[in-house]
């Protein structure tokens, strides 16, 4: 089961949010938000809580579990 996320798919929505907005905003360092965004580590649950509710979607909208 592989995990992937729509970070930044939502960043650009978000009118073009730069990696490292988003990561002072969520409370982690652009390096962490960098290794999601690209799939290298998974988020922790209160950060995929608090880049969902940034982006104004649900959890389950930011990660797919194929």
């Amino acid at each position: 089961m592989a995990l992937t996320n729509r970070i930044r798919e939502l960043r650009f929505k978000n009118g073009e949010m730069a990696q490292k907005h988003l990561a002072e905003r969520v409370g982690v360092s652009w390096q962490t938000m960098n290794a999601i965004e690209n799939g290298r580590h998974a988020p922790t649950i209160d950060v995929a809580m608090w880049t969902a509710g940034i982006s104004g979607i649900t959890v389950d909208h930011l990660i797919d579990l194929d």
